[in-house]
């Protein structure tokens, strides 16, 4: 009978005095209520829209060379992405590592190389570069670590 028992449909048990309930929210204060209201006003504002949980999967460095430091000059940086990644995937990442609304994305895609060492052959990676233009305004740290 133990066996049988599990697949027994259950009644749900009958709630009981809704009124208390309405009346223990009234008798809340409204202080605390409006303080939570406004620190989720608070954390909404910081947050920019499409914050991507894979960020840093994403954006794999950022490319520090000499056509890169005078890209700089225009607001435009360069990243090596992970080759699966497409134009709103790295907009997304940008957003919310660097916190800064990118204007324009460009992508290139760059095959792998065929390589010889003595009587071994073999093939480079294929990987990704992405160029990100931001507004006048903003700016990206990337030379802080190095």
């Amino acid at each position: 009978m133990g066996f049988f028992d599990k697949f027994k449909i259950k009644k749900p048990e009958e709630k009981k005095d809704k009124k208390p309930q309405k009346e223990d929210k009234a008798i809340k204060p409204a202080g605390k209520e409006d303080a939570r209201v406004e620190e989720k006003k608070e954390d909404k504002s910081r947050e920019i829209k499409g914050k991507s949980q894979i960020a840093f999967r994403v954006l794999l460095k950022p490319l520090i060379t000499e056509k890169g430091t005078n890209l700089a000059a225009q607001n435009k940086y360069i990243f090596s992405v992970n080759s699966q990644m497409n134009k709103i995937e790295v907009k997304k990442a940008i957003r919310s590592i660097y916190r800064v609304d990118p204007v324009k994305i460009n992508i290139c895609n760059f095959p792998g190389k065929n390589v010889r060492y003595g009587r071994r052959q073999g093939k480079t990676k294929a990987w990704k570069k992405a160029i990100v233009t931001l507004k006048a305004g903003d700016k990206i740290e990337v030379y802080e670590g190095v």
